[in-house]
């Protein structure tokens, strides 16, 4: 996450600086933190059965919620991004990938907060929800770039059939 988004914005675009964006990062986990949800008892019993299910009513642990879509998230994004970077994947099909990706971002989302309650401590699902929050940032900067500009961003001159993509 962020790591071809974050050094255009900062050297290219430059609407904020690094600093700008962590005090603003750290102010919203704090946020997050003060409006955490009540925990929930370590000696309380949640199930994987119907995993999906469970999940999207917080009935699982939140750690095995966040983790294992965050990190197929994260290599599935860096994945299309280093494609699309040196020239392997048009445009359109980095568009592609980043709608696929996004209804399940969506379910992940509300999956994460609905089990913030089910964790040992209140940083941990201030920490989960600040990082769901990260993805649509992520994604916003991603559409900022697609459409604003995409020479940074895109190997334009190796991309014949999607040539029209880059203006």
């Amino acid at each position: 996450m962020f790591f071809y988004t974050l050094p255009l914005f900062f050297t290219e675009i430059a609407w904020a600086s690094p600093v700008e964006l962590l005090l603003m990062a750290v102010a919203m986990l704090l946020v997050l933190f003060l409006s955490a949800p009540v925990l929930a008892d370590s000696s309380q019993h949640l199930s994987l059965k119907n995993y999906l299910f469970s999940a999207w009513t917080g009935g699982v642990w939140l750690h095995w919620v966040f983790w294992p879509f965050f990190i197929l998230l994260n290599v599935s994004l860096y994945a299309a991004d280093t494609l699309a970077k040196t020239g392997l994947l048009t445009v359109s099909s980095w568009d592609d990938v980043h709608l696929m990706l996004l209804l399940p971002i969506i379910w992940w989302t509300i999956a994460v907060w609905h089990c913030s309650e089910n964790t040992t401590q209140s940083i941990f699902a201030a920490g989960a929800r600040l990082l769901t929050l990260a993805v649509f940032f992520e994604y916003a900067l991603k559409l900022f770039i697609r459409i604003d500009y995409p020479r940074l961003f895109f190997v334009c001159e190796e991309l014949l059939l999607d040539y029209g993509s880059c203006f």
